[in-house]
């Protein structure tokens, strides 16, 4: 009988196949269209789960189902409970996408498709490392309790009462997530933060309907120039947010994590060149790294008003609409953020012109020491698969069930992920590389190995 990582050899291609299957299923939580797509992807998955030889379960929401997994043939073996999230992002736009995105197709070493990277794909490697394991000795190193949902991209409106509700279920040692990147190629990293997100979209309102611009333009507010200057009061001429009290709960960094960062093979200059800028930008005193991982952030993230087509048209518009979202850090809150934005808001606002902020979704930011037997499990998997050690990093996204997980289940996060920086998670052409689907389960295998160790 082989050894797990023989057996995922030996195997390898059946599991690219069945990964392959899993992309093609479009689970766009988002839109209502695909809600037939997102419970055949969840069926899917438990079919899959109960073939590695786990059992399964789909729990129904109000939402799109929670799917879970178990394991518990290891007494007195530490319990893992692994989360990921098989629902993805909407394609569009359609056209930039090179293949089509959900048809996984296979160019220069990586796979192109809606969900490789986030999150399918690396959802699908914890299932193949725990099958590896299964199929070479017939048990587990681990008790394990697998948990996965399909309303991730719509902030999991359904999975925290679920949690709370299910605390005795999911008790765990351990919470294991791979949704997140490596530093670099073949530079694994383990994630010390992520940052929280505060999400609104902001409706300015003004005559009753559009208007001539020649007529009644200079008489009337425009909401398009009104959003526009609510917009613009948001930063400072040093790129920092300009909501008063916005840093009041920012936490100062130790002084080690910073020499960390500081340590980090990062070059600026190829960063900008990867991305075609013409320069970086951020909050003045900070480097790179630290801006998009340790600091908060306000951007505009789309904008609506007027007439858009082809050639003019001399319109007034009577409304306008920005998405505006801001990353957070320890330990600012996504409550208090909405508050100190509508205040501000509030108090910008031209006269003429009527606002309304709603609240689309938030989650709180998360703060890991990097210390402990579970993270050097990590450290010795990831460096026997990919041959060089972890380097500690932190993650610019929101994962925002990490801290209710962790609060609810009294129990550490560890996060370890295998896509690569610039793979276009969220938008098209996203990818995985060939080479990281083979890793990864090899590393979650040998984790798993270790954990039980």
């Amino acid at each position: 009988m082989p050894d797990p990582i023989s057996f995922i050899d030996e195997q390898l291609g059946r599991f690219r196949d069945e990964l392959y299957d899993f992309l093609r299923i479009p689970s766009v939580s988002t839109d209502h269209e695909h809600t037939a797509s997102v419970q055949a992807a969840a069926a899917w998955l438990a079919e899959r789960m109960e073939a590695a030889g786990l059992t399964s379960e789909l729990i129904e929401t109000s939402g799109h189902p929670i799917v879970v997994g178990e394991w518990r043939g290891a007494p007195g073996a530490p319990t893992v409970l692994v989360y990921g999230h098989y629902d993805v992002q909407p394609p569009d736009p359609l056209d930039e996408w090179t293949s089509p995105p959900f048809e996984p197709t296979e160019r220069d070493g990586r796979v192109y498709a809606r969900g490789t990277a986030d999150d399918k794909g690396q959802l699908y490697m914890h299932v193949k490392a725990l099958e590896a394991h299964m199929a070479s000795t017939g048990a587990l190193p681990v008790n394990v309790v697998f948990v996965a949902e399909g309303e991730e991209e719509i902030g999991s409106p359904n999975l925290v009462p679920f949690v709370e509700a299910n605390r005795e279920r999911l008790a765990c040692d351990l919470i294991l997530i791979s949704d997140t990147d490596m530093f670099a190629e073949d530079l694994p990293a383990l994630l010390f933060s992520l940052r929280g997100l505060s999400y609104f979209e902001v409706n300015v309102k003004g005559a009753r309907s559009d208007l001539h611009s020649g007529n009644y333009g200079g008489a009337v507010a425009n909401p398009a120039n009104a959003l526009a200057s609510i917009l613009a009061s948001l930063h400072d001429d040093r790129g920092r947010v300009a909501i008063p009290h916005f840093y009041d709960d920012v936490v100062e960094w130790d002084a080690e994590t910073l020499e960390q960062i500081a340590a980090l093979p990062h070059d600026d200059e190829e960063y900008r060149a990867d991305l075609a800028v013409p320069e970086l930008a951020g909050e003045r005193g900070y480097g790179t790294l630290e801006r998009i991982w340790i600091r908060p952030t306000c951007d505009v993230n789309g904008l609506l008003s007027g007439y858009t087509g082809p050639g003019a048209k001399t319109v007034l518009p009577n409304k306008a609409m920005a998405k505006v979202s801001f990353r957070l850090v320890p330990n600012q809150d996504p409550a208090r953020v909405s508050d100190l934005f509508r205040l501000h808001v509030a108090a910008v606002t031209p006269p003429g012109v009527t606002v309304e902020i709603k609240d689309l979704h938030g989650g709180r930011p998360w703060k890991a020491k990097l210390e402990g037997p579970a993270y050097d499990a990590a450290r010795e998997a990831l460096k026997e698969a990919y041959g060089t050690a972890p380097v500690p990093m932190g993650g610019g996204g929101s994962i925002p069930i990490v801290i209710d997980f962790e609060e609810q289940l009294e129990a550490p996060a560890l996060l370890l992920g295998f896509a690569q920086p610039g793979c276009n998670l969220h938008a098209p052409n996203e990818w995985l590389r060939l080479v990281d689907i083979e890793k990864g389960i090899k590393t979650l295998a040998l984790l798993y190995g270790k954990l039980g160790a």
